[in-house]
């Protein structure tokens, strides 16, 4: 197995050495700029270890990993539009950097290189390749659509809210293993469970990501502690706090979401507060664990001795900042 070390150098080698600005320069610099906040680059480093795990050859797969990664990053353009968010990574997000219309337009020709990038693999895999993107694109467009409808709704289940994030966030993680799984030419069987593992991976991330947003370090985060609190956005923080609550804490609640007395600094404070009260952070700490638990057991029934999967294995566990 190749080292988490050498896959992530290579995948930073493959965007360094690419050429993403063209003319008009003006389409192509914020396409470049985002490629370069960097990030995790957690998809196509999936991708590249899936391959590896299932004997394929990561070098033959490093385009499609690209294509992933610059979908990805497409998908965040425009969600930074949708949530007014004004920083990713830590930096300018591209609508603020330039404008709206700039990164529209720019999201929708990463969505046409992202194709450009995947369709780079064996021809004969190619249909098979492309059905997988297909259907992981549309999914997460859906996803898309359904956290934006329950930001209108007044009551969402945190069954709707999971089956949202296995949208958004969890089927592009999955993809990413399968699609690696697939160029590596391994039994569907494997294929299957690699997608399996992947999406109750992407479900703790999502988790992992609300968690943080709240009870988050801002300079390891890399945006805004409590964004999600400020849009009055449903997260599973969110979503067990109305649970759980009654009497004057759910009233304190509802008056903080749904009243203009409080904004800003002064209304997540108020939230954490009640976040704490509620015992919220350890809550969703457990369902996190849940859901590792889970994934821990479809890469066991893989069948593979613990050090053919170690890499994953640290993946999963760094992902979610825990002690391995």
């Amino acid at each position: 197995m190749a080292s988490l070390s050498t896959l992530q150098q290579r995948i930073s080698d493959a965007f360094a050495t690419s050429v993403f600005v063209r003319q008009p320069a003006g389409l192509y610099e914020p396409i470049a700029y985002s490629l370069e906040l960097g990030g995790k680059r957690l998809r196509p480093l999936l991708v590249l270890l899936s391959c590896d795990l299932f004997g394929g050859d990561p070098e033959q797969a490093i385009n499609p990993a690209m294509g992933v990664e610059i979908f990805h990053n497409f998908t965040l353009l425009h969600d930074d539009i949708m949530d007014n968010a004004l920083l990713r990574r830590g930096k300018e997000t591209v609508f603020t950097k330039w404008n709206q219309n700039t990164a529209i337009l720019s999201g929708d020709t990463m969505f046409v290189m992202a194709y450009e990038y995947v369709c780079q693999t064996d021809p004969s895999l190619l249909p098979e390749v492309l059905q997988l993107f297909n259907e992981t694109a549309r999914q997460v467009c859906e996803g898309q659509q359904f956290d934006m409808d329950f930001e209108r709704q007044a009551t969402v289940s945190i069954a709707d809210y999971l089956m949202m994030i296995r949208l958004k966030t969890a089927v592009l993680i999955a993809c990413s293993l399968k699609l690696g799984a697939i160029l590596a030419k391994t039994d569907p069987s494997n294929a299957r469970l690699i997608y399996d593992f992947g999406i109750e991976m992407g479900l703790a991330f999502q988790l992992q990501d609300d968690l943080l947003d709240v009870f988050g370090d801002p300079a390891k985060f890399g945006k805004a502690i409590g964004g999600d609190i400020c849009t009055n956005k449903k997260t599973y923080l969110n979503l067990k706090a109305f649970e759980l609550a009654s009497g004057e804490t759910l009233t304190r609640l509802k008056d903080y979401y749904t009243g203009d007395a409080f904004s800003g600094q002064m209304k997540i404070d108020a939230i954490t507060r009640i976040y704490r009260e509620l015992n919220i952070r350890e809550i969703t700490r457990h369902e996190i664990e849940i859901h590792l638990g889970k994934a821990m057991s479809i890469l066991e029934s893989l069948g593979y001795e613990p050090a053919k999967t170690m890499e994953l294995t640290m993946l999963l566990h760094d992902m979610l900042g825990r002690e391995r």
